[in-house]
Parts: structure tokens; sequence; C-alpha cells
């Protein structure tokens, strides 16, 4: 993973992190949660999104919404949810597949059983989640928050975390309804204060052109 203030597609992922890298970034590793506002601390986060089946014998092939793909390997349960169902299930093998997990649960043995919980979501309770090390935030936690200015003058709320590569991308929605762009480098992001759900920003030359 890069070292930059990440977060893997606001749609999954383990956590966040803030720690200053050797590269004048932040290091932000991302997560995911099956609510896009932030209302208080997410009880739950994405880990996955079931994209298919696998085989005839009730394996899954998951999309992973975690930056660290090998917590997969101690998932012992997860939470399946649709719109209409959630059901704990026990996770009973794993293998890797290129970028997907495939996952057999104990209570599914037949790809007729299984087939119709293609697009739903896998999730884990918070104190299963990747444990975080000091400076690093769970992205679900951050995305709703308050945006202001090094003047303290309101500015918007995080609306989205892109993923580019080099940096990761802020994607703030102004009072304006306009969407506004901030790279996630310690030139930008000043500070973020999880208690006051509250993030300080610099806004560089041209961010605002």
């Amino acid at each position: 993973m890069g070292v930059s203030p990440r977060s893997s597609t606001i749609c999954g992922a383990d956590f966040f992190h803030t720690a200053e890298c050797p590269s004048g970034l932040f290091c932000i590793i991302s997560i995911i949660s099956k609510k896009g506002i932030m209302t208080g601390m997410i009880s739950e986060l994405q880990v996955g999104v079931i994209t298919q089946t696998h085989g005839i014998r009730g394996e899954v092939k998951v999309f992973p919404t975690t930056d660290d793909v090998n917590r997969f390997k101690k998932l012992k349960e997860v939470v399946l949810e649709t719109e209409k169902e959630r059901l704990t299930l026990m996770v009973e093998g794993v293998k890797f597949f290129k970028q997907y997990v495939i996952l057999k649960f104990k209570e599914y043995d037949s790809i007729n059983d299984i087939e119709k919980y293609k697009g739903a979501r896998l999730l884990v309770p918070r104190e299963k989640a990747v444990k975080l090390q000091k400076d690093e935030y769970f992205v679900a936690d951050l995305i709703g928050m308050q945006v202001i200015t090094e003047d303290g003058e309101y500015f918007g709320r995080l609306k989205n975390v892109l993923e580019t590569g080099a940096n990761d991308v802020y994607v703030v929605e102004t009072a304006e309804n306009k969407e506004v762009l901030l790279p996630a480098i310690k030139e930008c992001v000043l500070q973020i204060d999880m208690e006051k759900e509250v993030i300080a920003v610099h806004i560089m030359d041209g961010l605002l052109e």
C-alpha cells in the first residue's frame, strides 16, 4: 500500500491512518462500512462484497473492501447483509484468487443455495475489525465529518475519499453543494479531531479554481 491518506473506495476497507510518513504524506489505510454518513461511531465495518459464486460447492468470490486482505485468514464469522436479510455465517474456508477472496461458509454447501447472495455485503463488528495503530482511523468514521479551514471557517463535509496512487484525495461537498477535491497530504490536511468530528484543512493555491 502507498504512503498517503488512504481510503479504499468509500465502500470498503479496514482502517484509516494519518501518521506522517517519510515521504511527507499522511499514511492512511482505508475502510468502509454499511453507512455512508457518520452518525456517531460506526458499529459494523464492511470487509467485502460477494461478486459471484465459485464452483458448485457453495463457495463465493468476494471483492475485498479492506486494504489488509490477509485479515480474511483470521476471519471466523461475518454478517452477510442484503436489503432484506442479515445472516451471521461461519467462515469455513479461505482462498485467494487474483484480486478476489474465495470464501466457503459452513452453512452452505451448494451453489443453488448461495447464488442468491450475489452483491451482498460482508460486515464485521467494530470490535473484530483490524486493530488500529496510533493515529489511525476508520474511514467510515471520517465520512460526513465537518471540514473547516485553518481560520476556523466552515468549508463543507467530507463526502468521499478517492485512491489515486500517489496520495488519496478528499471529496468535500461545500455549503454551495459543490465538490472540491483536496489532496490528503500534510500541507493540506492539518488536523483530524475525532471527538469534535472536525477536519481542519489548508486550502492550497489553485484548489478552488
